[in-house]
């Protein structure tokens, strides 16, 4: 007879699951042996054990994200469900449908103290959308069942809490009987279409506007036809959040890309004249890059209820899948013939993409440019690449120099204390689609956080991948430095190094002990020759860029308090003081001369503000 361990894992696979990211333990010792003889007999889950628990969470986020799947991670009892909490966390806040099993002490001694012995539901009931420990072999379906049904519905982490004694009971059939639920495996649909007068009336709020912008958002995925398609109707321009951009292909001429610190001008342009704004699939969290209050009528479609109407005071909130939506929405909106706000947007960023090319060709003494790095890596991504970053300074780079073409992916965790998920995140797509390329770009302190040990996962399964090129790019400046400008611009701060110091580390060297690539890049002028190199080579390649920690992320808009707390920063002994003041002015140098020159050329925007 099969036991309860035997039974979760053909449900898992009933839900469509065929790959976990695990961990083993002795507190999930009888679920992690049932796992093994599965495996044995051909009929198993692939198993990912990666070298930390947390990198296990972060990866099944990663794996709902790259695939539209539900992500499973396993570990054992306490401490090793305790390490998962924030990439369950990464999971609640980009509301990703993710499933963990951790294992528990015997039901038997559970209140005695026992090693190990925790509250689990206790303790996950903040992250989870359902949290349900087995107590019974009869309960083991239903809670299955649950926890993947409201894990899709929700959008959110589900975890499953399984006592070592239970999993090892036998599991009987279930036969009607008072108190005992016999549940279904049928996945959920959650394409869901609003009233008819729903979508006359955000018809009618559209086809009103003369000025129409679309916030899109990663709860776009899958939209991208829907989404351009509307747009073209009725002359909008289009914004991606930041994790959205493989959203809209970056070749549409009136995709201004990001908003806010890490977007561009021509996105904050469009917040600053629509009078119509369209949220479709956002929750975008900075309500001080959106319109005025007034300014514009909005509407908002998203499966999340509880966040909709919560940035911007929306005028209707539509319930609702964004590509059915969209779809039934399409034929109620007219084609409208002035396209002239369409048409400067388009125009704007142009500009804007002249600006950025300046801004990776400038030179500064202390190291490589960032942004050149990020620059040359968009001109050589294959087509169908899949990149990612972490939550660093590689942020604003990936945000302003990367365009995904259509067919890329791309993807970081939104939550940003997550900020060392570049690897997991890198390592989980390529198990997703072993087939494409994938480039981690990640910062020096980020990569010793959680991307050095993953180079070893990544050497112990490089041979399961179709394709075995994967590239991880190193900011190596030996410095947190998102979070050096952070205390600048923000608290007006001087930058402490006895905190924001990263021990150099010879990152190629160690690239190289493990039978990879490494390039090491210490020129402006090789940069465009190491990734020629790196994507000519069939494998692991590493390139460590030893780059200047003080190029400014200058925001699109540099605002009197931006300038006034990096001021107050330098003046209280900041200890790379000259060489900030002297990078920031020729970062801003450089934007004016662009600026100057379109307004020349095309004579469209006084930018004085």
């Amino acid at each position: 007879m099969a036991n309860v361990s035997d039974f979760v894992i053909q449900r898992i696979r009933e839900w469509g699951v065929s790959r976990v990211f695990a961990f083993p333990g002795d507190g999930i010792g009888e679920f992690d042996g049932a796992l093994g003889a599965a495996q044995r007999e051909g009929d198993g889950l692939d198993y990912i054990r990666p070298t930390h628990e947390e990198i296990c969470s972060l990866m099944a986020t990663a794996h709902a994200k790259f695939t539209g799947e539900v992500g499973v991670c396993i570990a054992t009892s306490s401490p090793g469900a305790f390490h998962m909490l924030n990439g369950l966390y990464d999971a609640k806040s980009d509301n990703q449908p993710v499933v963990a099993i951790v294992g528990q002490q015997a039901i038997s001694s559970l209140g005695t103290f026992e090693q190990q012995e925790d509250n689990l539901e206790r303790t996950m009931e903040d992250v989870a959308v359902y949290v349900q420990t087995i107590v019974t072999p009869q309960q083991a379906q239903a809670v299955v069942d649950t926890a993947f049904r409201t894990a899709l519905v929700r959008l959110g982490p589900a975890v499953i809490v399984l006592p070592h004694d239970v999993q090892g009971m036998d599991m009987p059939k279930l036969e009607p009987a008072n108190g005992v639920s016999r549940s279904s495996s049928a996945a959920p649909s959650i394409s869901i279409v609003p009233p008819l007068a729903e979508i006359e009336k955000a018809a009618e709020i559209i086809n009103a506007g003369a000025k129409v912008t679309f916030l899109v958002g990663h709860g776009s995925n899958g939209a991208t036809d829907e989404v351009l398609a509307a747009a073209k109707l009725c002359g909008a321009g289009v914004i991606t959040a930041l994790r959205a951009k493989q959203v809209v292909p970056s070749d549409v001429p009136f995709h201004t890309q990001q908003l806010g610190l890490l977007g561009t001008r021509p996105s904050q342009h469009q917040m600053e004249g629509c009078d119509t704004l369209v949220l479709l699939g956002t929750n975008y969290p900075y309500s001080q890059f959106l319109p005025e209050s007034g300014q514009a009528r909005a509407i908002q479609v998203d499966l999340k209820p509880e966040q909709m109407g919560l940035r911007y005071p929306t005028e209707l909130n539509i319930w609702g899948d964004v590509k059915q939506t969209l779809l039934t929405l399409i034929p109620h909106l007219r084609q409208k013939t002035d396209l002239s706000w369409q048409d400067g947007i388009a125009k704007d960023m142009v500009e804007w993409e002249n600006e950025m090319q300046a801004q990776a060709m400038l030179h500064y003494s202390d190291g490589v440019n960032p942004r050149r790095v990020y620059h040359e890596l968009n001109q050589r991504l294959p087509a169908k690449a899949i990149v990612t970053c972490d939550a660093g300074s590689t942020a604003d780079w990936y945000g302003h120099h990367v365009r995904l073409r259509d067919g890329m992916m791309g993807d970081l965790s939104g939550r940003l204390a997550s900020m060392a998920a570049a690897m997991p995140y890198a390592t989980a797509a390529k198990f997703a689609h072993s087939d494409r390329c994938v480039v981690c770009t990640i910062g020096d302190g980020a990569f010793q956080m959680l991307g050095m040990n993953e180079l070893i996962t990544v050497k112990k399964y490089l041979s399961k991948w179709d394709n075995p090129q994967f590239i991880v790019l190193v900011l190596h400046n030996n410095d947190l430095t998102q979070v050096s400008w952070e205390m600048r611009t923000e608290d007006a701060n001087p930058v402490w190094s006895v905190s924001q110091d990263v021990e150099s580390v010879d990152y190629a060297g160690w690239a190289e002990l493990l039978g990879f690539k490494g390039i090491r890049v210490k020129s402006d002028d090789d940069v465009a020759a190491a990734w020629d190199a790196a994507f000519a080579h069939p494998g692991v390649t590493l390139i460590d860029a030893y780059t200047s920690k003080n190029v400014p992320p200058l925001p699109p808009k540099i605002t009197v308090e931006f300038a006034t707390n990096t001021a107050k920063a330098l003046l209280h002994r900041d200890p790379d003081e000259l060489d900030v003041i002297r990078d920031s002015a020729k970062a801003v140098a450089s934007e004016g001369i662009e600026r100057i020159k379109g307004k020349l050329n095309i004579g469209q925007h006084n930018d004085d503000r």
